[in-house]
């Protein structure tokens, strides 16, 4: 496979990191918050925070880690970071949809579905890009997602019913 264009690269780097960031993140903090205050404004405060703030954390560090490298030009520099802000951002928002529209605990369901679907379909085209085995990629992928899931999720619990309660 040829490798891509250096424009191509900060286009690939930022969309494939803030959208893998986006699910894992927004999926740790919906779980997370869901469990740990059952509070619906909570889950939708924290994803908009996620939206924004660790949507602008991930692009400075996209672009700090560009510049670092010493190779890239100031316009692939910025467009792996824009491209990084806009991915997150994008992908976290996307969460939102069904934590304003169901019950808290399917909306949580429904997220964990989402960003499972969103990070196999990726996961299944990094994988053919690289000519690697699509299923072990995906599995891997959705394995590390499920730890965050769950690990989130256990933690929640225990804010809720050590700290709370």
């Amino acid at each position: 496979m040829a490798e891509p264009s250096d424009d191509a690269h900060s286009l690939q780097v930022g969309l494939l990191f803030g959208t893998t960031s986006g699910i894992i993140t927004t999926l740790g903090l919906v779980t997370g918050l869901a469990a740990g205050t059952e509070s619906r404004l909570a889950v939708i405060g924290g994803v908009l925070t996620i939206a924004v703030a660790d949507a602008m954390s991930d692009a400075l560090g996209i672009h700090v880690s560009e510049e670092a490298e010493g190779v890239h030009s100031e316009r692939e520099i910025w467009t792996a970071t824009l491209t990084t802000f806009a991915s997150k951002f994008l992908t976290a928002a996307t969460f939102l949809v069904p934590v304003l529209l169901l019950e808290l605990k399917t909306a949580v369901w429904a997220s964990i579905a989402w960003g499972a679907l969103v990070l196999a379909v990726m996961s299944y085209f990094v994988a053919r890009s690289q000519r690697a085995r699509p299923l072990w990629v995906i599995l891997e992928h959705l394995f590390i997602a499920a730890v965050v899931v769950a690990i989130t999720h256990y933690l929640g619990e225990w804010v809720h019913y050590s700290l709370l309660e």
